[in-house]
């Protein structure tokens, strides 16, 4: 039997929409007073304070299930360094819904929530009041033994969600309904409802498809990284900031150049050094077995310049060069 509760649907403005049956397939109902909500550990889809029920996830809460909502969060900072400016991630911080005298009407938690632009938009609290905090840009829902399509869905755009993700993984669990196939579908308000969109519009130009095969792939591949900052620098575009921007990054560049002027250095010198001592045993009538800095001897590599030019004009030959250099 799967977990039911009928509701008018109010809008996050107050405004009732026709009354329907909610289903939560993949749920428990329990009964939990406002108080026991507060400390109630697990994860509740849906809490209704008129009944005092809630929609329970059944455990196991699997790694299959957590895996998509994590990698998230790992593919929006990359996105963030890309663009240059921080996108933040809330987890599955819980979303109420206020009554007229500021008591919880309703509770959902999603999968994962994103917030953008951070600075500007996070709500103060732990919890994100809706109809009075902006909304996240963008929350995920990961179905695999649930069916948000049943239930949440209706919840979401009723409260005026601007951006929502399912995604269904890869790797099935043992209990996921069969009418649940592998993808990621995008859900974005128009005009008060949800239309199915092939493209994000909180993150430019990224696909359905692109991002569900970022979240179920064991590493990032070629395809999703190109992807990222292809996604990321067009968001940095619109904003004027970009990789430099990313406090991480600019460190990294600037060691990277600094290694690079160092290693310039290094090469330089060694080229310099290596051809006045080829003049020296030229013009001395010596030969030696190397014949650029690649293959020098290791004791060239740690003598003094001092050293090197006294070795090289009083040797006799290379053994005894390489010998002196031992020698000190």
């Amino acid at each position: 039997m799967v977990a039911s509760i009928a509701t008018a649907l109010p809008d996050a403005g107050g405004t009732s929409r026709a009354p329907r049956r909610l289903e939560f397939p993949g749920c428990l109902e329990v009964g939990l007073t406002r108080a026991e909500v507060e400390q109630y550990e697990g994860h509740i889809e849906f809490w209704d304070a008129r009944t005092g029920l809630a929609m329970v996830s059944e455990p196991p809460y699997a790694l299959a299930h957590e895996f998509p909502a994590q990698r998230l969060a790992k593919l929006a900072t990359l996105i963030a360094a890309a663009r240059g400016s921080p996108i933040e991630m809330f987890g599955a911080a819980g979303l109420l819904q206020l009554a007229g005298d500021g008591e919880w009407r309703r509770i959902m938690q999603p999968d994962q929530i994103v917030y953008l632009n951070p600075g500007e938009h996070t709500p103060p609290g732990n919890r994100i009041k809706v109809g009075e905090d902006r909304l996240p840009d963008v929350v995920l829902e990961v179905d695999n033994t649930t069916d948000v399509r049943r239930g949440k869905l209706y919840l979401y755009e009723a409260w005026g969600f601007p951006e929502l993700w399912v995604e269904v993984p890869d790797k099935p669990a043992r209990s996921r309904p069969k009418s649940l196939r592998p993808g990621l579908t995008i859900h974005t308000l128009e005009q008060g409802r949800f239309v199915e969109a092939p493209v994000s519009r909180a993150f430019p130009g990224w696909t359905a498809g692109e991002i569900h095969r970022a979240m179920n792939e064991p590493a990032l591949s070629e395809e999703t990284v190109a992807a990222l900052r292809r996604v990321g620098r067009r968001m940095g575009a619109a904003e004027g900031t970009g990789p430099d921007d990313d406090p991480f990054l600019d460190a990294e560049r600037r060691e990277s150049r600094s290694e690079g002027r160092a290693e310039g250095h290094a090469e330089g010198r060694a080229e310099v050094l290596h051809g006045a001592l080829q003049q020296i045993f030229a013009t001395r009538g010596i030969s030696v077995s190397w014949t650029s800095p690649d293959i020098w001897p290791i004791e060239i590599e740690r003598a003094p310049v001092e050293r090197l030019m006294q070795a090289a004009l009083e040797c006799r030959n290379e053994d005894d060069f390489l010998k002196r250099l031992r020698d000190g």
